[in-house]
């Protein structure tokens, strides 16, 4: 699965063409033009070698989108590492409503809000809360993975979002 090749690949021939007229322009760093030329030369199994590999040097996550953790300035030293892992944090817009732990008298009200929230029957709404602790909802807007992790801990639960 290509990690930087699939959704660069068109910007590629517009890269060259910057990287090209910022030589001619003249007065900028010449480490930095060679940098780009030699990474826009690259195959494509080269560049997704070199994603996997800056992820690792930034301690970013190997899953997260290319363009997430590798923003403006996310590059420029080994001190943006953990600043280009807030900003990844930050542009997050899919969150997991989890279940950490519940009070076992809040058990039943923590079912029928599970059930509510998804398409679950009775039995397998309480065995995912018995799991606890368990990912109840996955891949939600921020809007609305807060609105049932609130539900959730009316009911009784201790929640977190992820």
């Amino acid at each position: 699965m290509p990690l930087f090749s699939s959704k660069f690949a068109p910007l590629i021939p517009r890269l060259r063409r910057l990287s090209t007229a910022a030589a001619t322009a003249g007065g900028e760093d010449p480490k930095l033009s060679r940098i780009a030329d030699e990474l826009l030369a690259l195959s494509s199994a080269e560049l997704d070698d070199y994603s996997a590999l800056m992820r690792l040097k930034l301690r970013l996550s190997l899953t997260s989108s290319p363009a997430a953790g590798l923003g403006p300035g996310a590059a420029g030293d080994a001190a943006s590492g953990s600043a280009g892992a807030e900003e990844a944090a930050a542009v997050k817009t899919a969150f997991d409503v989890k279940i950490e732990k519940y009070d076992a008298a809040a058990k039943i009200k923590i079912i029928k809000e599970v059930r509510a929230m998804t398409d679950l029957g009775l039995k397998e709404a309480k065995e995912l809360v018995e799991k606890a602790p368990v990912v109840v909802r996955a891949g939600l807007p921020k809007e609305e993975a807060e609105a049932l992790a609130a539900k959730l801990k009316a009911a009784g639960a201790a929640v977190a979002l992820e």
